[in-house]
């Protein structure tokens, strides 16, 4: 976040002063206890002071950069998630084509009679299909899917970030979000670059 100059300079008080009331930091700066008080709110609830009852405000030595990287610790998957697009594994490389299209994605989850995960289809993966001139109706998409183990998959609680070095390191377009159980692997999201890209948006706007 861009701080305006006036809570650079409580700062700077409560760096070198601190611990110290709201009232000594007003009367440095010639105003009153109310006008601070929202610029004390500010710096506090942003992680650059803290504020103890009967004592006063202290730095707490974090920069904007440590605060950005501890903000993007908390950013986690089942915040971000929307809505994956799923295909049976026995339908056809044409239906997932027109399924692709119409959901507007880059990546569809294919899974079993039990919403089990069992393989990923990506444009590429389809691309080579039609390129292969395969009766494409003909073609179940199991055929020609990524299966495990070379999938790469997230989970509700993995953090945001890491997500984003994945997509970046592995370079593709999304990963299904999944829950592990016995069984299998439940698919219950998706994130995707684009999904990454708004929620850092939202951060540098301070949402």
């Amino acid at each position: 976040m861009e701080l305006n100059e006036r809570q650079k300079k409580i700062i700077e008080i409560v760096k070198d002063q601190g611990p110290i009331t709201g009232e000594h930091i007003a009367e440095q700066l010639n105003l009153t206890r109310a006008t601070l008080r929202p610029d004390l709110a500010i710096l506090t609830m942003s992680g650059f002071l803290d504020a103890r009852p009967r004592v006063g405000y202290f730095y707490t030595g974090k920069t904007p950069s440590k605060l950005l990287n501890t903000k993007l610790k908390t950013m986690v998957v089942k915040d971000y998630q929307s809505i994956p697009i799923v295909v049976q594994e026995k339908v056809s490389a044409y239906d997932a084509i027109c399924t692709m299209f119409l959901e507007d994605v880059g990546t569809l989850f294919v899974v079993d009679q039990n919403a089990f995960l069992q393989g990923v289809l990506s444009r590429k993966d389809l691309l080579r299909a039609a390129i292969g001139n395969r009766q494409l109706d003909q073609v179940p998409v199991s055929v020609i899917m990524t299966r495990m183990p070379n999938i790469t998959v997230c989970e509700g609680e993995d953090a945001i970030v890491d997500v984003a070095r994945l997509l970046t390191t592995r370079q593709i377009d999304g990963v299904p979000v999944v829950n592990k159980t016995e069984e299998g692997l439940e698919v219950v999201g998706r994130i995707t670059k684009t999904t990454i890209a708004k929620a850092f948006v939202e951060l540098s706007e301070g949402d």
